[in-house]
């Protein structure tokens, strides 16, 4: 019969280097009261003796476990990679890891997004809203669970961060039409993603808001291939000269629509993508589109849930600008 194995203690580790077990504790948290020689012959006992810091007591001893969990729909979607670098950069200022778990389910619920997380040793969540919960109106965070979700909506109990896709459109838009444009033509997206209704709702907008009737949008689905079918569609508009797309892969499968009907990009239609996802990709053409700081999102949320300074505390609702960055692909027609 195998010999079961003695765990190993504080004790253990401060026998084997000759410091006390304050001392040892000291460098586990790499406290600058201890010298940099002691504190590598701890390490170095740490390491022969296989010994791992007890992070359940000390969450029970300090109240926390400096931990952040993320729940996400798709990990490599457009931004949330940027997010995630975000999430870690601001958890790594803090002295905290992130714990992340995928939200499956349609429809789902933060309810059970938050039991889930509740499950394990985090201090809070981030949840990544790229579609509506069934139940936003009525959630509320479990105590001692700080919530943050990433989205434009409003909720009374959690804080919440996100790029600003109203406004987003609302820049788009200005610029077609301070560049002579009569009216803008819009590609839209799914009607489940949230940030693509919003973006819908701020090209309607500005479009009314300039006494401008919207014309009828295309309804897209993200790929460069339903921009493709839209771009061939809008050829046959002769009222079309400006094209909004709601990313930038439907942006340029929709320059390539367009040519394949004999229009040029931008002398007879204008086009404008969001997000500058796919400019080192694409080689032959700069893309006008919207640049989000996705980056700058994820470190909001962590360092709300952290308690960064200067993050004010109970719930808040920060929006994030994005910039138009100009490319070629929008003509002057005044």
């Amino acid at each position: 019969m195998a010999a079961v194995k003695k765990s190993v203690s504080v004790k253990d580790v401060a026998r084997l280097a000759g410091v006390s077990e304050q001392t040892v504790s000291r460098t586990v948290h790499d406290s600058p009261s201890v010298r940099p020689e002691t504190k590598e012959r701890v390490r170095a006992a740490m390491r022969e003796l296989g010994y791992r810091p007890n992070f359940a007591g000390r969450s029970l001893r300090r109240g926390k476990f400096k931990t952040v969990g993320v729940a996400m729909f798709n990990i490599t979607g457009t931004g949330n990679l940027d997010r995630m670098e975000g999430f870690a950069a601001a958890a790594d200022k803090h002295g905290y890891a992130i714990t992340l778990t995928k939200v499956d389910g349609h429809p789902y619920t933060l309810e059970s997004a938050s039991s889930r997380m509740s499950a394990l040793p985090v201090d809070g969540m981030v949840v990544i809203m790229n579609r509506m919960p069934a139940d936003f109106g009525t959630f509320e965070p479990l105590p001692g669970m700080q919530t943050v979700l990433v989205t434009m909506l409003e909720h009374p109990l959690c804080s919440t961060v996100d790029n600003d896709q109203f406004d987003c459109s609302r820049q788009v838009v200005e610029y077609l039409l301070g560049q002579g444009h009569k009216t803008v033509h819009f590609i839209s997206c799914p009607e489940r993603s949230l940030s693509g209704m919003q973006r819908e709702e701020g090209w309607r907008e500005t479009l009314r808001a300039h006494g401008i009737e919207p014309p009828r949008f295309i309804r897209g689905d993200w790929t460069a291939q339903s921009g493709y079918a839209a771009g061939q569609a809008l050829a046959d508009d002769p009222t079309c000269t400006a094209i909004y797309a709601s990313n930038d892969a439907m942006a340029y499968g929709c320059i390539r629509g367009l040519e394949s009907r004999g229009k040029r990009v931008p002398e007879d239609v204008s086009v404008v993508g969001v997000d500058d996802s796919l400019g080192d990709i694409v080689p032959d053409r700069r893309l006008t589109t919207v640049r989000f700081d996705n980056k700058r999102v994820g470190m909001w949320a962590v360092d709300k849930i952290a308690g960064a300074e200067g993050v004010a505390p109970g719930v808040e609702h920060m929006l994030i600008p994005g910039v138009l960055v100009a490319g070629d692909t929008v003509h002057d027609v005044r």
